[in-house]
Formats: structure tokens, sequence, C-alpha cells
């Protein structure tokens, strides 16, 4: 048996169990399955790794993906670049760490973009926003960032909300926060959405739901909406390939 899965807190929400299940389903792979592990606490990891002797390779989601390279033997470029590991790949007795999700986002943005032309806002700062820093820095468009403290970014969300036309100097704006995401639908990050002005871009990195409040807002203001799904897709393709390589 070949064992894959998903760390994270809480995982409940992710399709990619459903995603390598169909992939294993079409590719005849009857020996192969994909878990979701809920984990709280990092200081669980090594235990999982015990427990299953035939564990191949993992994902990691939020909250992890940046502590958990502390736990490994070995780092990609790609997870040295962003300062955080998404996909786990057992080696021999070595853990090996990559992202995957910066070169998924910067795919999947440079296609929906086209020639882009603009300054973009990252609204977080955890290991999403450091795959979304890296894809931007790749494809160079500058950015700013926001966060709840001033240790995160460059503006607090209390910075923008008390000075709104910040915001009309972005045309891409990232939620890269779990705000929004599945069962908390009606959550958003705190924007002044009413200065937001046609043609703006909005890109969730949640994709459950498929239009999150976020994107709505959005919307609403005439801004060009995306969400998660498709960088989703896209990483748990090269998630294959590195646990294939």
């Amino acid at each position: 048996m070949k064992r894959f899965g998903l760390i994270g807190y809480p995982v409940g929400h992710s399709y990619s169990q459903n995603f390598f299940q169909k992939k294993f389903q079409d590719l005849g792979l009857k020996d192969h399955v994909y878990d979701l592990f809920e984990m709280e606490f990092l200081n669980e990891f090594p235990a999982l790794w015990l427990q299953h002797g035939d564990l191949c390779g993992l994902n990691v989601t939020v909250p992890h993906k940046e502590n958990v390279v502390k736990y490994l033997d070995k780092q990609d470029v790609s997870a040295i670049k962003v300062g955080a590991a998404n996909v786990i790949c057992k080696k021999g007795n070595k853990l090996i760490g990559y992202n995957s999700d910066y070169m998924a986002f910067r795919d999947s943005l440079s296609v929906w973009l086209g020639k882009f032309k603009g300054e973009s806002l990252i609204l977080g700062s955890g290991g999403a926003s450091k795959a979304v820093q890296a894809g931007l820095t790749d494809l160079k468009i500058p950015y700013n960032q926001v966060s709840r403290s001033n240790k995160g970014g460059d503006y607090t969300y209390e910075q923008i909300k008390s000075n709104p036309d910040i915001i009309t100097r972005f045309r891409l704006i990232i939620n890269t926060t779990p705000l929004g995401m599945h069962p908390n639908n009606e959550s958003i990050p705190d924007l002044p959405y009413s200065k937001i002005s046609k043609g703006t871009f909005f890109y969730d990195l949640v994709y459950n739901p498929e239009q999150t409040a976020f994107l709505k807002q959005g919307e609403k203001y005439g801004a060009k909406t995306k969400n998660g799904l498709e960088m989703l897709e896209l990483q748990a393709e090269r998630s294959w390939d590195i646990w294939n390589s």
C-alpha cells in the first residue's frame, strides 16, 4: 500500500482527498490511498510517520506550511524560496519539503491576467502569502501586504479603513487568508470595498465555497474575480509529479 495524505487544521473542507482518489481510480492504482489527517498541533507530526509505515507523501495546509520545515531533513529550492512547504516526499528515510503553491499560483495568475501592469495587494502574511509573494516576484508584479499587525506587512486593516483611498492604488487584490472558507462562508477581509474601481482583479485562494464573500464584494463593484480551484488542481498535479520523481 502507498499512502498519501493532507495535514492541517481543519482539513474537512479540503477537495484534495476527492482529487487524488479520482486520480488513483483513473490510473488504476488500487494500492494507493489518500487520507485526511487533522492535526491541530505540529508536535504530532513525527508520530504520524511512525503510525503509518506506508506513508509516502503529504500535502500541508494551514496553519502548518511554515513551521513544518523544522521537521524536514531537506528542502527543495522552491520551499527555500518561499520559506514554507506544502508538499512533503519521503525518499528513503529522509523527508524532503517542496512548495508547489507558488508555482501553481504563478501559472494560474499569469494566464488569467495576461499582460498586466499595476500593483498588487496581498491580504495575509502566512505561508500562503509567502507563496503568493514568490509568484508575484517571478511575474515582476509589485506588491504590498496587509496584516492584522504592523509586524506582518506594509499596512494593517485598520490603516486602510482609516485611509480608504489607499486601496485605489491596487489593480490586483489577493486574499491568502482563510476568511470566507467553508463553513465560515460569510467571513470576509475587512476592507473599504466601495473604493474598488471597475477593472480591478480579485483573486481568492479559497475555493470552497466557489464564490466567497470576498469575491462577491469584488463583483459588486465591477472587479474581475477568480477563486483558488485552478491553483489547487495545479499544485496537486505538481505534488503528484514530486511524489513520483
